[in-house]
């Protein structure tokens, strides 16, 4: 059997590597932040799971994911880099919060809503690094890629703290191009026929999402997996689309379709990985996103 690994065999600047690997998914990114060479981020990986006696990481489809003690390894040290912060804070002697804050959304609500709250934080708080990493994805807790998520729909990802941060609405809009020469549409009925401009049947992961089948007679002409792709679809008249309302509400390009009788209302929920060690800096960017869609809710939900 054998022996218990001891602290004073075990390397806390090794630990800081697999930190760093939990953070981003992948040797070659952590020794980008690190300021070293894959090859070392690979070595002091061995040498911390030799220190330990156990395997910390497996290679998945995407990159490097934790094992489960290397996941108890990361909530336990991910502290570590909170204490080199506030050391940074104290030697500068300017008490100014610190931190890197990596914050995952959808690709059209991280653009439109997202961005801005981020810009507002870096400008009156410029200790304060900020990452944006946009995807329409279920949350996954593969690593430790983020210190705030904003999903679509409730979070199904244990050991989060999860809340809502808003409604939103999801309407049909086309060009005045499409519909002109075509008979009106007045009613669900008139839908039959027309193509959808939507997300990718076979891509959808996000079952909140898998509203097509109730526009019963329309068929998907146009998919994609970026709302920025579809939004330009339908205002060159590809079809009509299920679109984001704040993208689309103001876009005098594009008109609504049966706005009093298709209006999906979803929720985009924030969450939060309890073991980030930028406790603070997480907090002011949490209110900051809370703050920005209160000041334009009017636009995740505009009249009809």
């Amino acid at each position: 059997m054998a022996p218990a690994p001891r602290p004073q065999d075990v390397s806390t600047d090794d630990v800081r590597y697999l930190v760093a690997v939990a953070r981003v998914g992948r040797m070659t990114s952590a020794g980008t932040l690190l300021g070293v060479d894959h090859t070392t981020v690979r070595r002091r990986i061995d040498r911390l799971e030799a220190a330990l006696g156990a395997r910390l990481l497996d290679r998945g489809a995407d990159g490097w994911e934790l094992t489960a003690i290397g996941r108890e390894v990361v909530d336990r040290a991910s502290a570590l880099e909170g204490i080199v912060e506030q050391v940074v804070a104290a030697a500068s002697g300017d008490g100014a919060v610190r931190g890197t804050v990596r914050v995952a959304a959808p690709d059209g609500f991280g653009a439109m809503f997202v961005a801005p709250a981020l810009a507002a934080v870096r400008a009156e708080h410029p200790g304060i690094a900020l990452e944006l990493v946009t995807s329409t994805r279920p949350l996954s807790l593969r690593g430790s890629g983020f210190d705030l998520a904003v999903t679509i729909g409730a979070a199904r990802a244990a050991r989060v703290q999860s809340e809502p941060l808003a409604e939103y609405a999801l309407r049909l809009y086309a060009s005045p191009d499409y519909l002109d020469g075509r008979p009106p549409v007045r009613s669900l009925a008139d839908l039959e026929g027309h193509d959808l401009v939507f997300y990718v049947d076979a891509l959808l992961t996000v079952r909140e999402l898998d509203l097509a089948p109730v526009l019963g007679g329309m068929r998907l002409g146009f998919g994609s997996t970026s709302v920025f792709a579809q939004v330009e679809a339908t205002r060159a008249g590809a079809g009509i689309g299920l679109l984001h309302a704040f993208m689309c509400e103001a876009d005098a390009r594009l008109v609504p379709v049966l706005p009093e009788l298709v209006d999906f209302r979803l929720e985009f929920t924030l969450s939060a990985r309890p073991e980030s060690p930028a406790v603070d800096a997480v907090a002011i960017v949490r209110e900051a996103l809370h703050a920005e869609v209160a000041r334009r809710r009017d636009e995740l939900v505009p009249p009809r």
